[in-house]
């Protein structure tokens, strides 16, 4: 009874690790063409949603041309809703795809970039730039130090050049 709770276990903790290694193989090109793909169709929407808008901004505009203002504004309204109702629609389930896909994405770059940190390499790499800032440091201090013991000598060697080099 115990093994086959170890065992179920086991399986158990297998299957998770490859149902969260697989998340790994999403971000293809595939998905990457897709993005592109949903963006065009993005752009497809926003325009008939401006030409929607325009044909919305020209009959209300004509309304003011006739008697019933009030009647007219809102038939044409009401026609821009038709029209827009349906765009909206579309946007809303594009963009909840596009925030899925976004996500695999950067999730995947994330795992990509945790796995270079975490690359014995890169730690190398890592601490020769530390060491290199951190010598970089003490020479710029050694530098100031020099340069502040020459400022505070400047007074005594214009002194000593003024004393050397008078002619008599």
């Amino acid at each position: 009874m115990r093994s086959l709770v170890l065992r179920s276990t086991i399986f158990l903790g297998i299957f998770l690790v490859a149902c969260s290694f697989s998340g790994l193989v999403l971000a293809t090109p595939a998905e990457e063409a897709e993005l592109e793909q949903l963006d065009k169709v993005e752009q497809e929407l926003e325009l008939q949603r401006e030409w929607a808008k325009y044909r919305w901004g020209k009959a209300s505009s004509e309304c003011y041309q006739k008697y019933w203002v009030n009647y007219c504004i809102g038939s044409a309204r009401s026609q821009y809703r038709k029209e827009i109702d349906p765009i909206t629609q579309q946007e809303i389930a594009l963009h909840e795809v596009q925030r899925k896909l976004r996500k695999s994405l950067k999730d995947q770059e994330d795992i990509k970039r945790a796995a270079e940190r975490a690359s014995p390499v890169k730690a190398a790499e890592r601490a020769d730039n530390q060491r290199e800032f951190e010598e970089k440091q003490k020479e710029a201090a050694v530098r100031a130090a020099d340069l502040e013991q020459r400022r505070k000598d400047a007074p005594k060697r214009a002194q000593e050049n003024k004393a050397g080099t008078q002619l008599d």
